[in-house]
């Protein structure tokens, strides 16, 4: 009936039993975050995802394919499935991953139960891929599982799927790109005005303290930057570089502790140029939700 944090290969989630009303409240207060929000459902397997949604062939194929993984799939919520409606937000679907980490999948296999779990932060602030971000955020408030750092550093991609009709809601570790290709198809991308139905949809989140401006091919006085590809940076501020070597999958995982670590409550944090091919997606993605204006 409490929270406890604990890693995933994506980001730390919040996690607590997604069929207790009370015990999944305390997710959303402990976060601050709006209640119209659904949260993603952590399973330990197929399995066990399969007592909450109904699996077609297409959402199935998918689920063999990429789980356990960076991939939630958001699907029809079968009837008398173990999860409050406040998970879902009142919604008739539910978003189901089963993660990669192995720490993550015992952990739920030792409760025998599905987590209900969005990111470890303050709801609108950076997402924790340490540990030690967790305790910094939340302190003695929240019990946390370490597994050390996350591998990806982004949250997962969520596709919904209605049949063979497939659209990413959110851009995340797992690259359209690679979707794509395993379906032999285009992907279809959630309007920036579609309602919310899946986490990491509002159109400010993942927000630092600092000012974000984007697309800078290099920092203006007092900014700290964040860099991306090889080349000297003259800042005179604090700078830090995603990949020396262009790597997006490198810079998907620096992404969030590069921006902790340059975050001041007063500033500008410049951030270079993203391709936005790949995993350049979901970071630009994100880059955008962190810089835009706070409500």
């Amino acid at each position: 009936g409490e929270v406890a944090a604990f890693p995933t290969e994506t980001v730390y989630g919040l996690g607590a039993d997604a069929a207790n009303s009370d015990a999944v409240l305390k997710i959303y207060e402990t976060k601050g975050r709006p209640r119209f929000n659904p949260l993603i459902v952590h399973c330990a397997d197929l399995g066990m995802a399969e007592t909450l949604a109904v699996f077609r062939p297409l959402a199935r194929r998918l689920a063999e394919r990429f789980w356990p993984g960076p991939l939630t799939l958001v699907l029809p919520r079968k009837d008398g499935a173990r999860v409050c409606d406040i998970v879902t937000a009142g919604l008739d679907t539910v978003g189901l991953r089963v993660p990669g980490h192995p720490v993550a999948r015992e952990l739920i296999r030792a409760a025998g139960l599905p987590l209900a779990a969005p990111s470890a932060n303050p709801s609108g602030r950076l997402s924790p891929t340490t540990a030690g971000q967790v305790r910094r955020a939340f302190g003695d408030r929240v019990p946390v599982l370490d597994g050390g750092p996350c591998a990806a550093g982004l949250e997962s991609t969520i596709l919904a799927v209605n049949g063979d009709d497939v659209v990413q809601l959110r851009a995340g570790a797992l690259s359209r790109d690679e979707i794509e290709a395993f379906l032999e198809r285009p992907v279809a991308v959630a309007s920036a005005d579609s309602p919310v139905s899946a986490p990491g949809m509002l159109a400010s989140h993942y927000a630092p303290k600092a000012k974000l401006r984007l697309n800078a091919v290099e920092p203006e006085a007092g900014e700290s930057y964040l860099a991306f590809g090889p080349g000297p940076v003259s800042a005179t501020g604090r700078s830090l570089n995603l990949s020396q070597a262009g790597d997006l999958r490198e810079a998907a995982r620096n992404l969030f502790a590069m921006l902790h670590a340059l975050d001041r409550d007063e500033g500008t944090i410049a951030v270079a140029p993203i391709p936005e091919e790949g995993l350049g997606e979901a970071i630009n993605d994100r880059l955008r939700r962190a810089a835009a204006p706070k409500k």
